[in-house]
């Protein structure tokens, strides 16, 4: 049985007050479904959210970090530095670091390699900008950032890896994907991982997607085969909004 998991980037939002104010509200909300929490503060607010939480059935995790195990990489955050405040769990590749801080496959991979060593957890993100959705090429980039981040890993280190897909043409554009579209291209990654790992395999990753999902279309969105929960944004910084994303399963 794959994991239901909804998981919150908080990106670069909320100082140390914000962040206690929206747990607290997090802590007090009720949560009537199975679903894994996640939520991913800021690296300053990491250590705070992990001591406030850690009873409440809530993983925090780190937005990013480094394929270096330590050195000279001012401003950075290593895996060790995460464990030892008790973050098991990275996101990587996401589109705004593809987009902002011109992260590659070849670094991706790098990063997920040396999370793997740490024995972390890996969301690892991907997904389409809008001209690559007008071509019709979602599919060939989707497949190679899979396949490029990915690929060269065993069957077995996809247990501690779940799947982002995130259509970057839906977020913040004006234009709108359906639950339909969504369901499409998390078929086609999980054939892509039956492809090359096998049906089994690839029936036990869960696939999030990040598409705007607001508490308006968590429910259809969550209802289709393929997706087994989200990774959430803006709505994320709502306790209200975010637990309503969460009971939609």
């Amino acid at each position: 049985m794959r994991k239901k998991i909804v998981a919150g980037n908080w990106k670069m939002n909320k100082d140390l007050v914000e962040t206690k104010t929206l747990i607290t509200e997090l802590k007090n909300a009720k949560k009537t479904s199975n679903a894994e929490v996640m939520i991913a503060p800021s690296f300053t607010n990491l250590w705070t959210a992990f001591e406030s939480l850690k009873e409440y059935g809530v993983e925090v995790i780190a937005q990013n970090m480094h394929f270096a195990e330590n050195g000279a990489y001012t401003g950075e955050v290593s895996a060790s530095m995460l464990n030892s405040i008790g973050i098991n769990t990275v996101i990587l590749g996401h589109s705004e670091r593809r987009a902002y801080f011109n992260e590659t496959d070849d670094l991706l991979a790098k990063k997920v390699n040396t999370a793997l060593k740490n024995d972390m957890c890996v969301i690892f993100c991907f997904g389409e900008e809008l001209d690559e959705r007008k071509r019709e090429n979602q599919e060939n980039v989707v497949g190679n950032q899979i396949k490029n981040g990915l690929f060269h890993l065993d069957a077995a280190a996809f247990k501690h890896i779940v799947l982002a897909y995130e259509p970057v043409w839906a977020i913040g554009t004006g234009e709108t994907a359906s639950p339909e579209q969504a369901q499409e291209m998390h078929a086609f990654i999980r054939k892509t991982l039956a492809d090359k790992y096998g049906q089994e395999m690839a029936d036990s990753v869960s696939i999030l997607y990040g598409g705007s999902v607001k508490p308006s279309n968590a429910q259809e969105i969550f209802s289709k085969p393929d997706v087994d929960g989200g990774l959430i944004g803006g709505a994320a910084l709502n306790a209200a909004d975010f637990m309503a994303i969460v009971n939609a399963f």
